[in-house]
């Protein structure tokens, strides 16, 4: 039986267009049933690519009756895939088309190895927790779920804004800073990382919660569980912030409080042999480049 794949990809270059074709053709020899993303359809016919008899799917409303969603481009490009799954919790397979990611590891020339993996049967399925955004307002319609991190941050240059925090009714801080970010543990290697937050491994069930240049030096992250539900209440000269949600972004009133926690649904990342966490960490950072090692 033939593999039911649904691909969505980012927009590429010229430069890159033997690479894409290369990849294409290791994708057609396998004989796989593909639906594409309408917009990834578009770009591959204005490149000269044969997909006018291909079906295709609206993003807002994600595949049906597939076995498996591929993500071709980078990290931001999984997390636009992710948005089309939601609560479908399609498996997810990362193709890295730039620079090594955490998310999309796989590289282009192992593509037709993944796909032997893909229809033998022979992967793993990761399941990772998404953190959910609540308001008064529907900040992000229906696709209130992230994978890597929630954002709430000042809207202008000049001043910081004020958050005060609540773990479970609890108070814990009041935060004067630019911002602070509530990071899945798979979100620990994105903007947590670049805020001093801790790397966690990616299946931990935590929820990271760091300030964003904070006034008061003392303030560190912490780490709690992601089976706590998050309030924050926020202040500012400008009488507004800005609320991320992995790529997206809003910016709402400061009259309206942010809840944090928890997706009933995981994201579920597919992992061929050799797909290892620990390696993409050494890969990524560099870690172990000494000569004494």
């Amino acid at each position: 039986m033939s593999l039911k794949l649904a691909i969505h990809g980012k927009k590429f270059a010229a430069d890159t267009l033997s690479l894409m074709e290369k990849l294409w053709k290791d994708i057609l020899d396998k004989n796989c049933q593909i639906t594409l993303s309408e917009s990834f359809k578009n770009h591959l016919l204005e490149h000269g690519f044969n997909v006018n008899e291909l079906p295709i799917y609206k993003e807002d409303e994600g595949p049906n009756l597939v076995d498996m969603m591929w993500s071709i481009g980078g990290d931001g490009t999984l997390l636009e895939t992710l948005t089309h799954s939601g609560a479908k919790q399609i498996p997810i397979l990362g193709i890295n088309t730039g620079r090594l990611g955490f998310l999309a590891t796989l590289s282009p020339p192992d593509v037709s190895a993944a796909l032997d993996y893909c229809t033998s049967g022979d992967y793993r399925i990761e399941d990772r927790s998404l953190v959910s955004v609540n308001s008064e307002l529907d900040i992000f319609k229906n696709k209130s779920f992230g994978l890597n991190e929630v954002g709430i941050m000042k809207t202008d240059t000049s001043s910081m804004i004020v958050v005060k925090a609540f773990v479970d009714g609890n108070y814990l801080n009041t935060y004067w800073a630019d911002g602070l970010i509530v990071s899945t543990a798979t979100g620990s290697t994105g903007y947590s990382l670049s805020v001093g937050g801790p790397l966690v491994m990616p299946t931990s069930e935590n929820f990271i919660i760091a300030p964003m240049s904070p006034h008061n030096l003392n303030v560190r992250p912490l780490v709690v569980s992601n089976e706590s539900k998050l309030r924050f209440e926020v202040s500012s000269r400008s009488q507004n912030f800005l609320v991320s949600l992995d790529s997206r972004s809003k910016v709402v009133d400061s009259q309206y409080a942010i809840e944090v926690q928890k997706e009933a649904f995981p994201a579920k990342l597919v992992k061929i042999p050799g797909d290892d966490f620990l390696k993409t960490l050494r890969n990524k950072l560099n870690w172990g480049l000494d000569v004494r090692n």
